[in-house]
């Protein structure tokens, strides 16, 4: 039997992450939410950490950085545009000039205006990192490849939480976060390990 391929294998796809030159961060729902709120993750610090490492990377190259951020009903709930748990992370705290795209659904290009933003750049390659791996980010990397871009996730600054797996268990956020990037893998983006790939 042979060894399984992605389709993006399969058709000969360059799979070797983007050049900052060529590039542009996206950081999708780093906030507060989940790291104290009532979706904290149980791998937000490290992929904080990590977030913030590309942070460094996209800025010292000059990349364009994207801060997406979801907000929720103002005055209470999750994602509180006026509360702590929708301000971002202080690890990826944005800088002047950096753009920041406000959403409401899962997939970051619904109802906003991320598309017009990242059209303004002049480029279509796309890293990804944030949070959730099997919502936000792939539902946004989905629709973004629909739009002719091409995407990077980065694993280790993403993640997830355990979930109800539907037949009385519990399916691990580790796992559930592996099962969405492999799904990923196959068509929407090239999965790379870390920011260690620009090293």
């Amino acid at each position: 039997m042979s060894t399984p391929k992605t389709l993006l294998e399969m058709s000969g796809a360059n799979m070797a992450p983007p050049s900052w030159d060529d590039a542009v961060l996206v950081l999708i729902d780093c906030q507060q939410e989940y790291v104290d709120g009532a979706l904290a993750l149980p791998g937000v610090a490290p992929a904080l950490k990590e977030c913030a490492k590309l942070l460094d990377l996209a800025r010292g190259a000059g990349a364009p950085v994207v801060h997406v951020v979801h907000h929720g009903p103002a005055g209470g709930g999750m994602f509180d545009p006026e509360g702590p748990s929708g301000a971002e992370a202080a690890e990826v705290t944005p800088l002047s000039g950096e753009a920041i795209v406000a959403k409401g659904l899962p997939n970051s290009f619904a109802g906003t205006d991320l598309h017009a933003v990242l059209e303004a750049t002049g480029r279509t390659k796309l890293v990804l990192a944030g949070f959730m791996t099997h919502m936000c980010i792939s539902s946004t990397a989905r629709v973004a490849m629909d739009l002719g871009y091409s995407n990077t996730v980065v694993d280790v600054a993403c993640a997830t939480r355990d979930l109800p797996d539907g037949q009385g268990g519990v399916l691990a956020a580790d796992d559930l976060h592996r099962a969405a990037l492999v799904a990923l893998s196959d068509r929407f983006a090239v999965i790379v390990k870390d920011a260690s790939v620009w090293s």
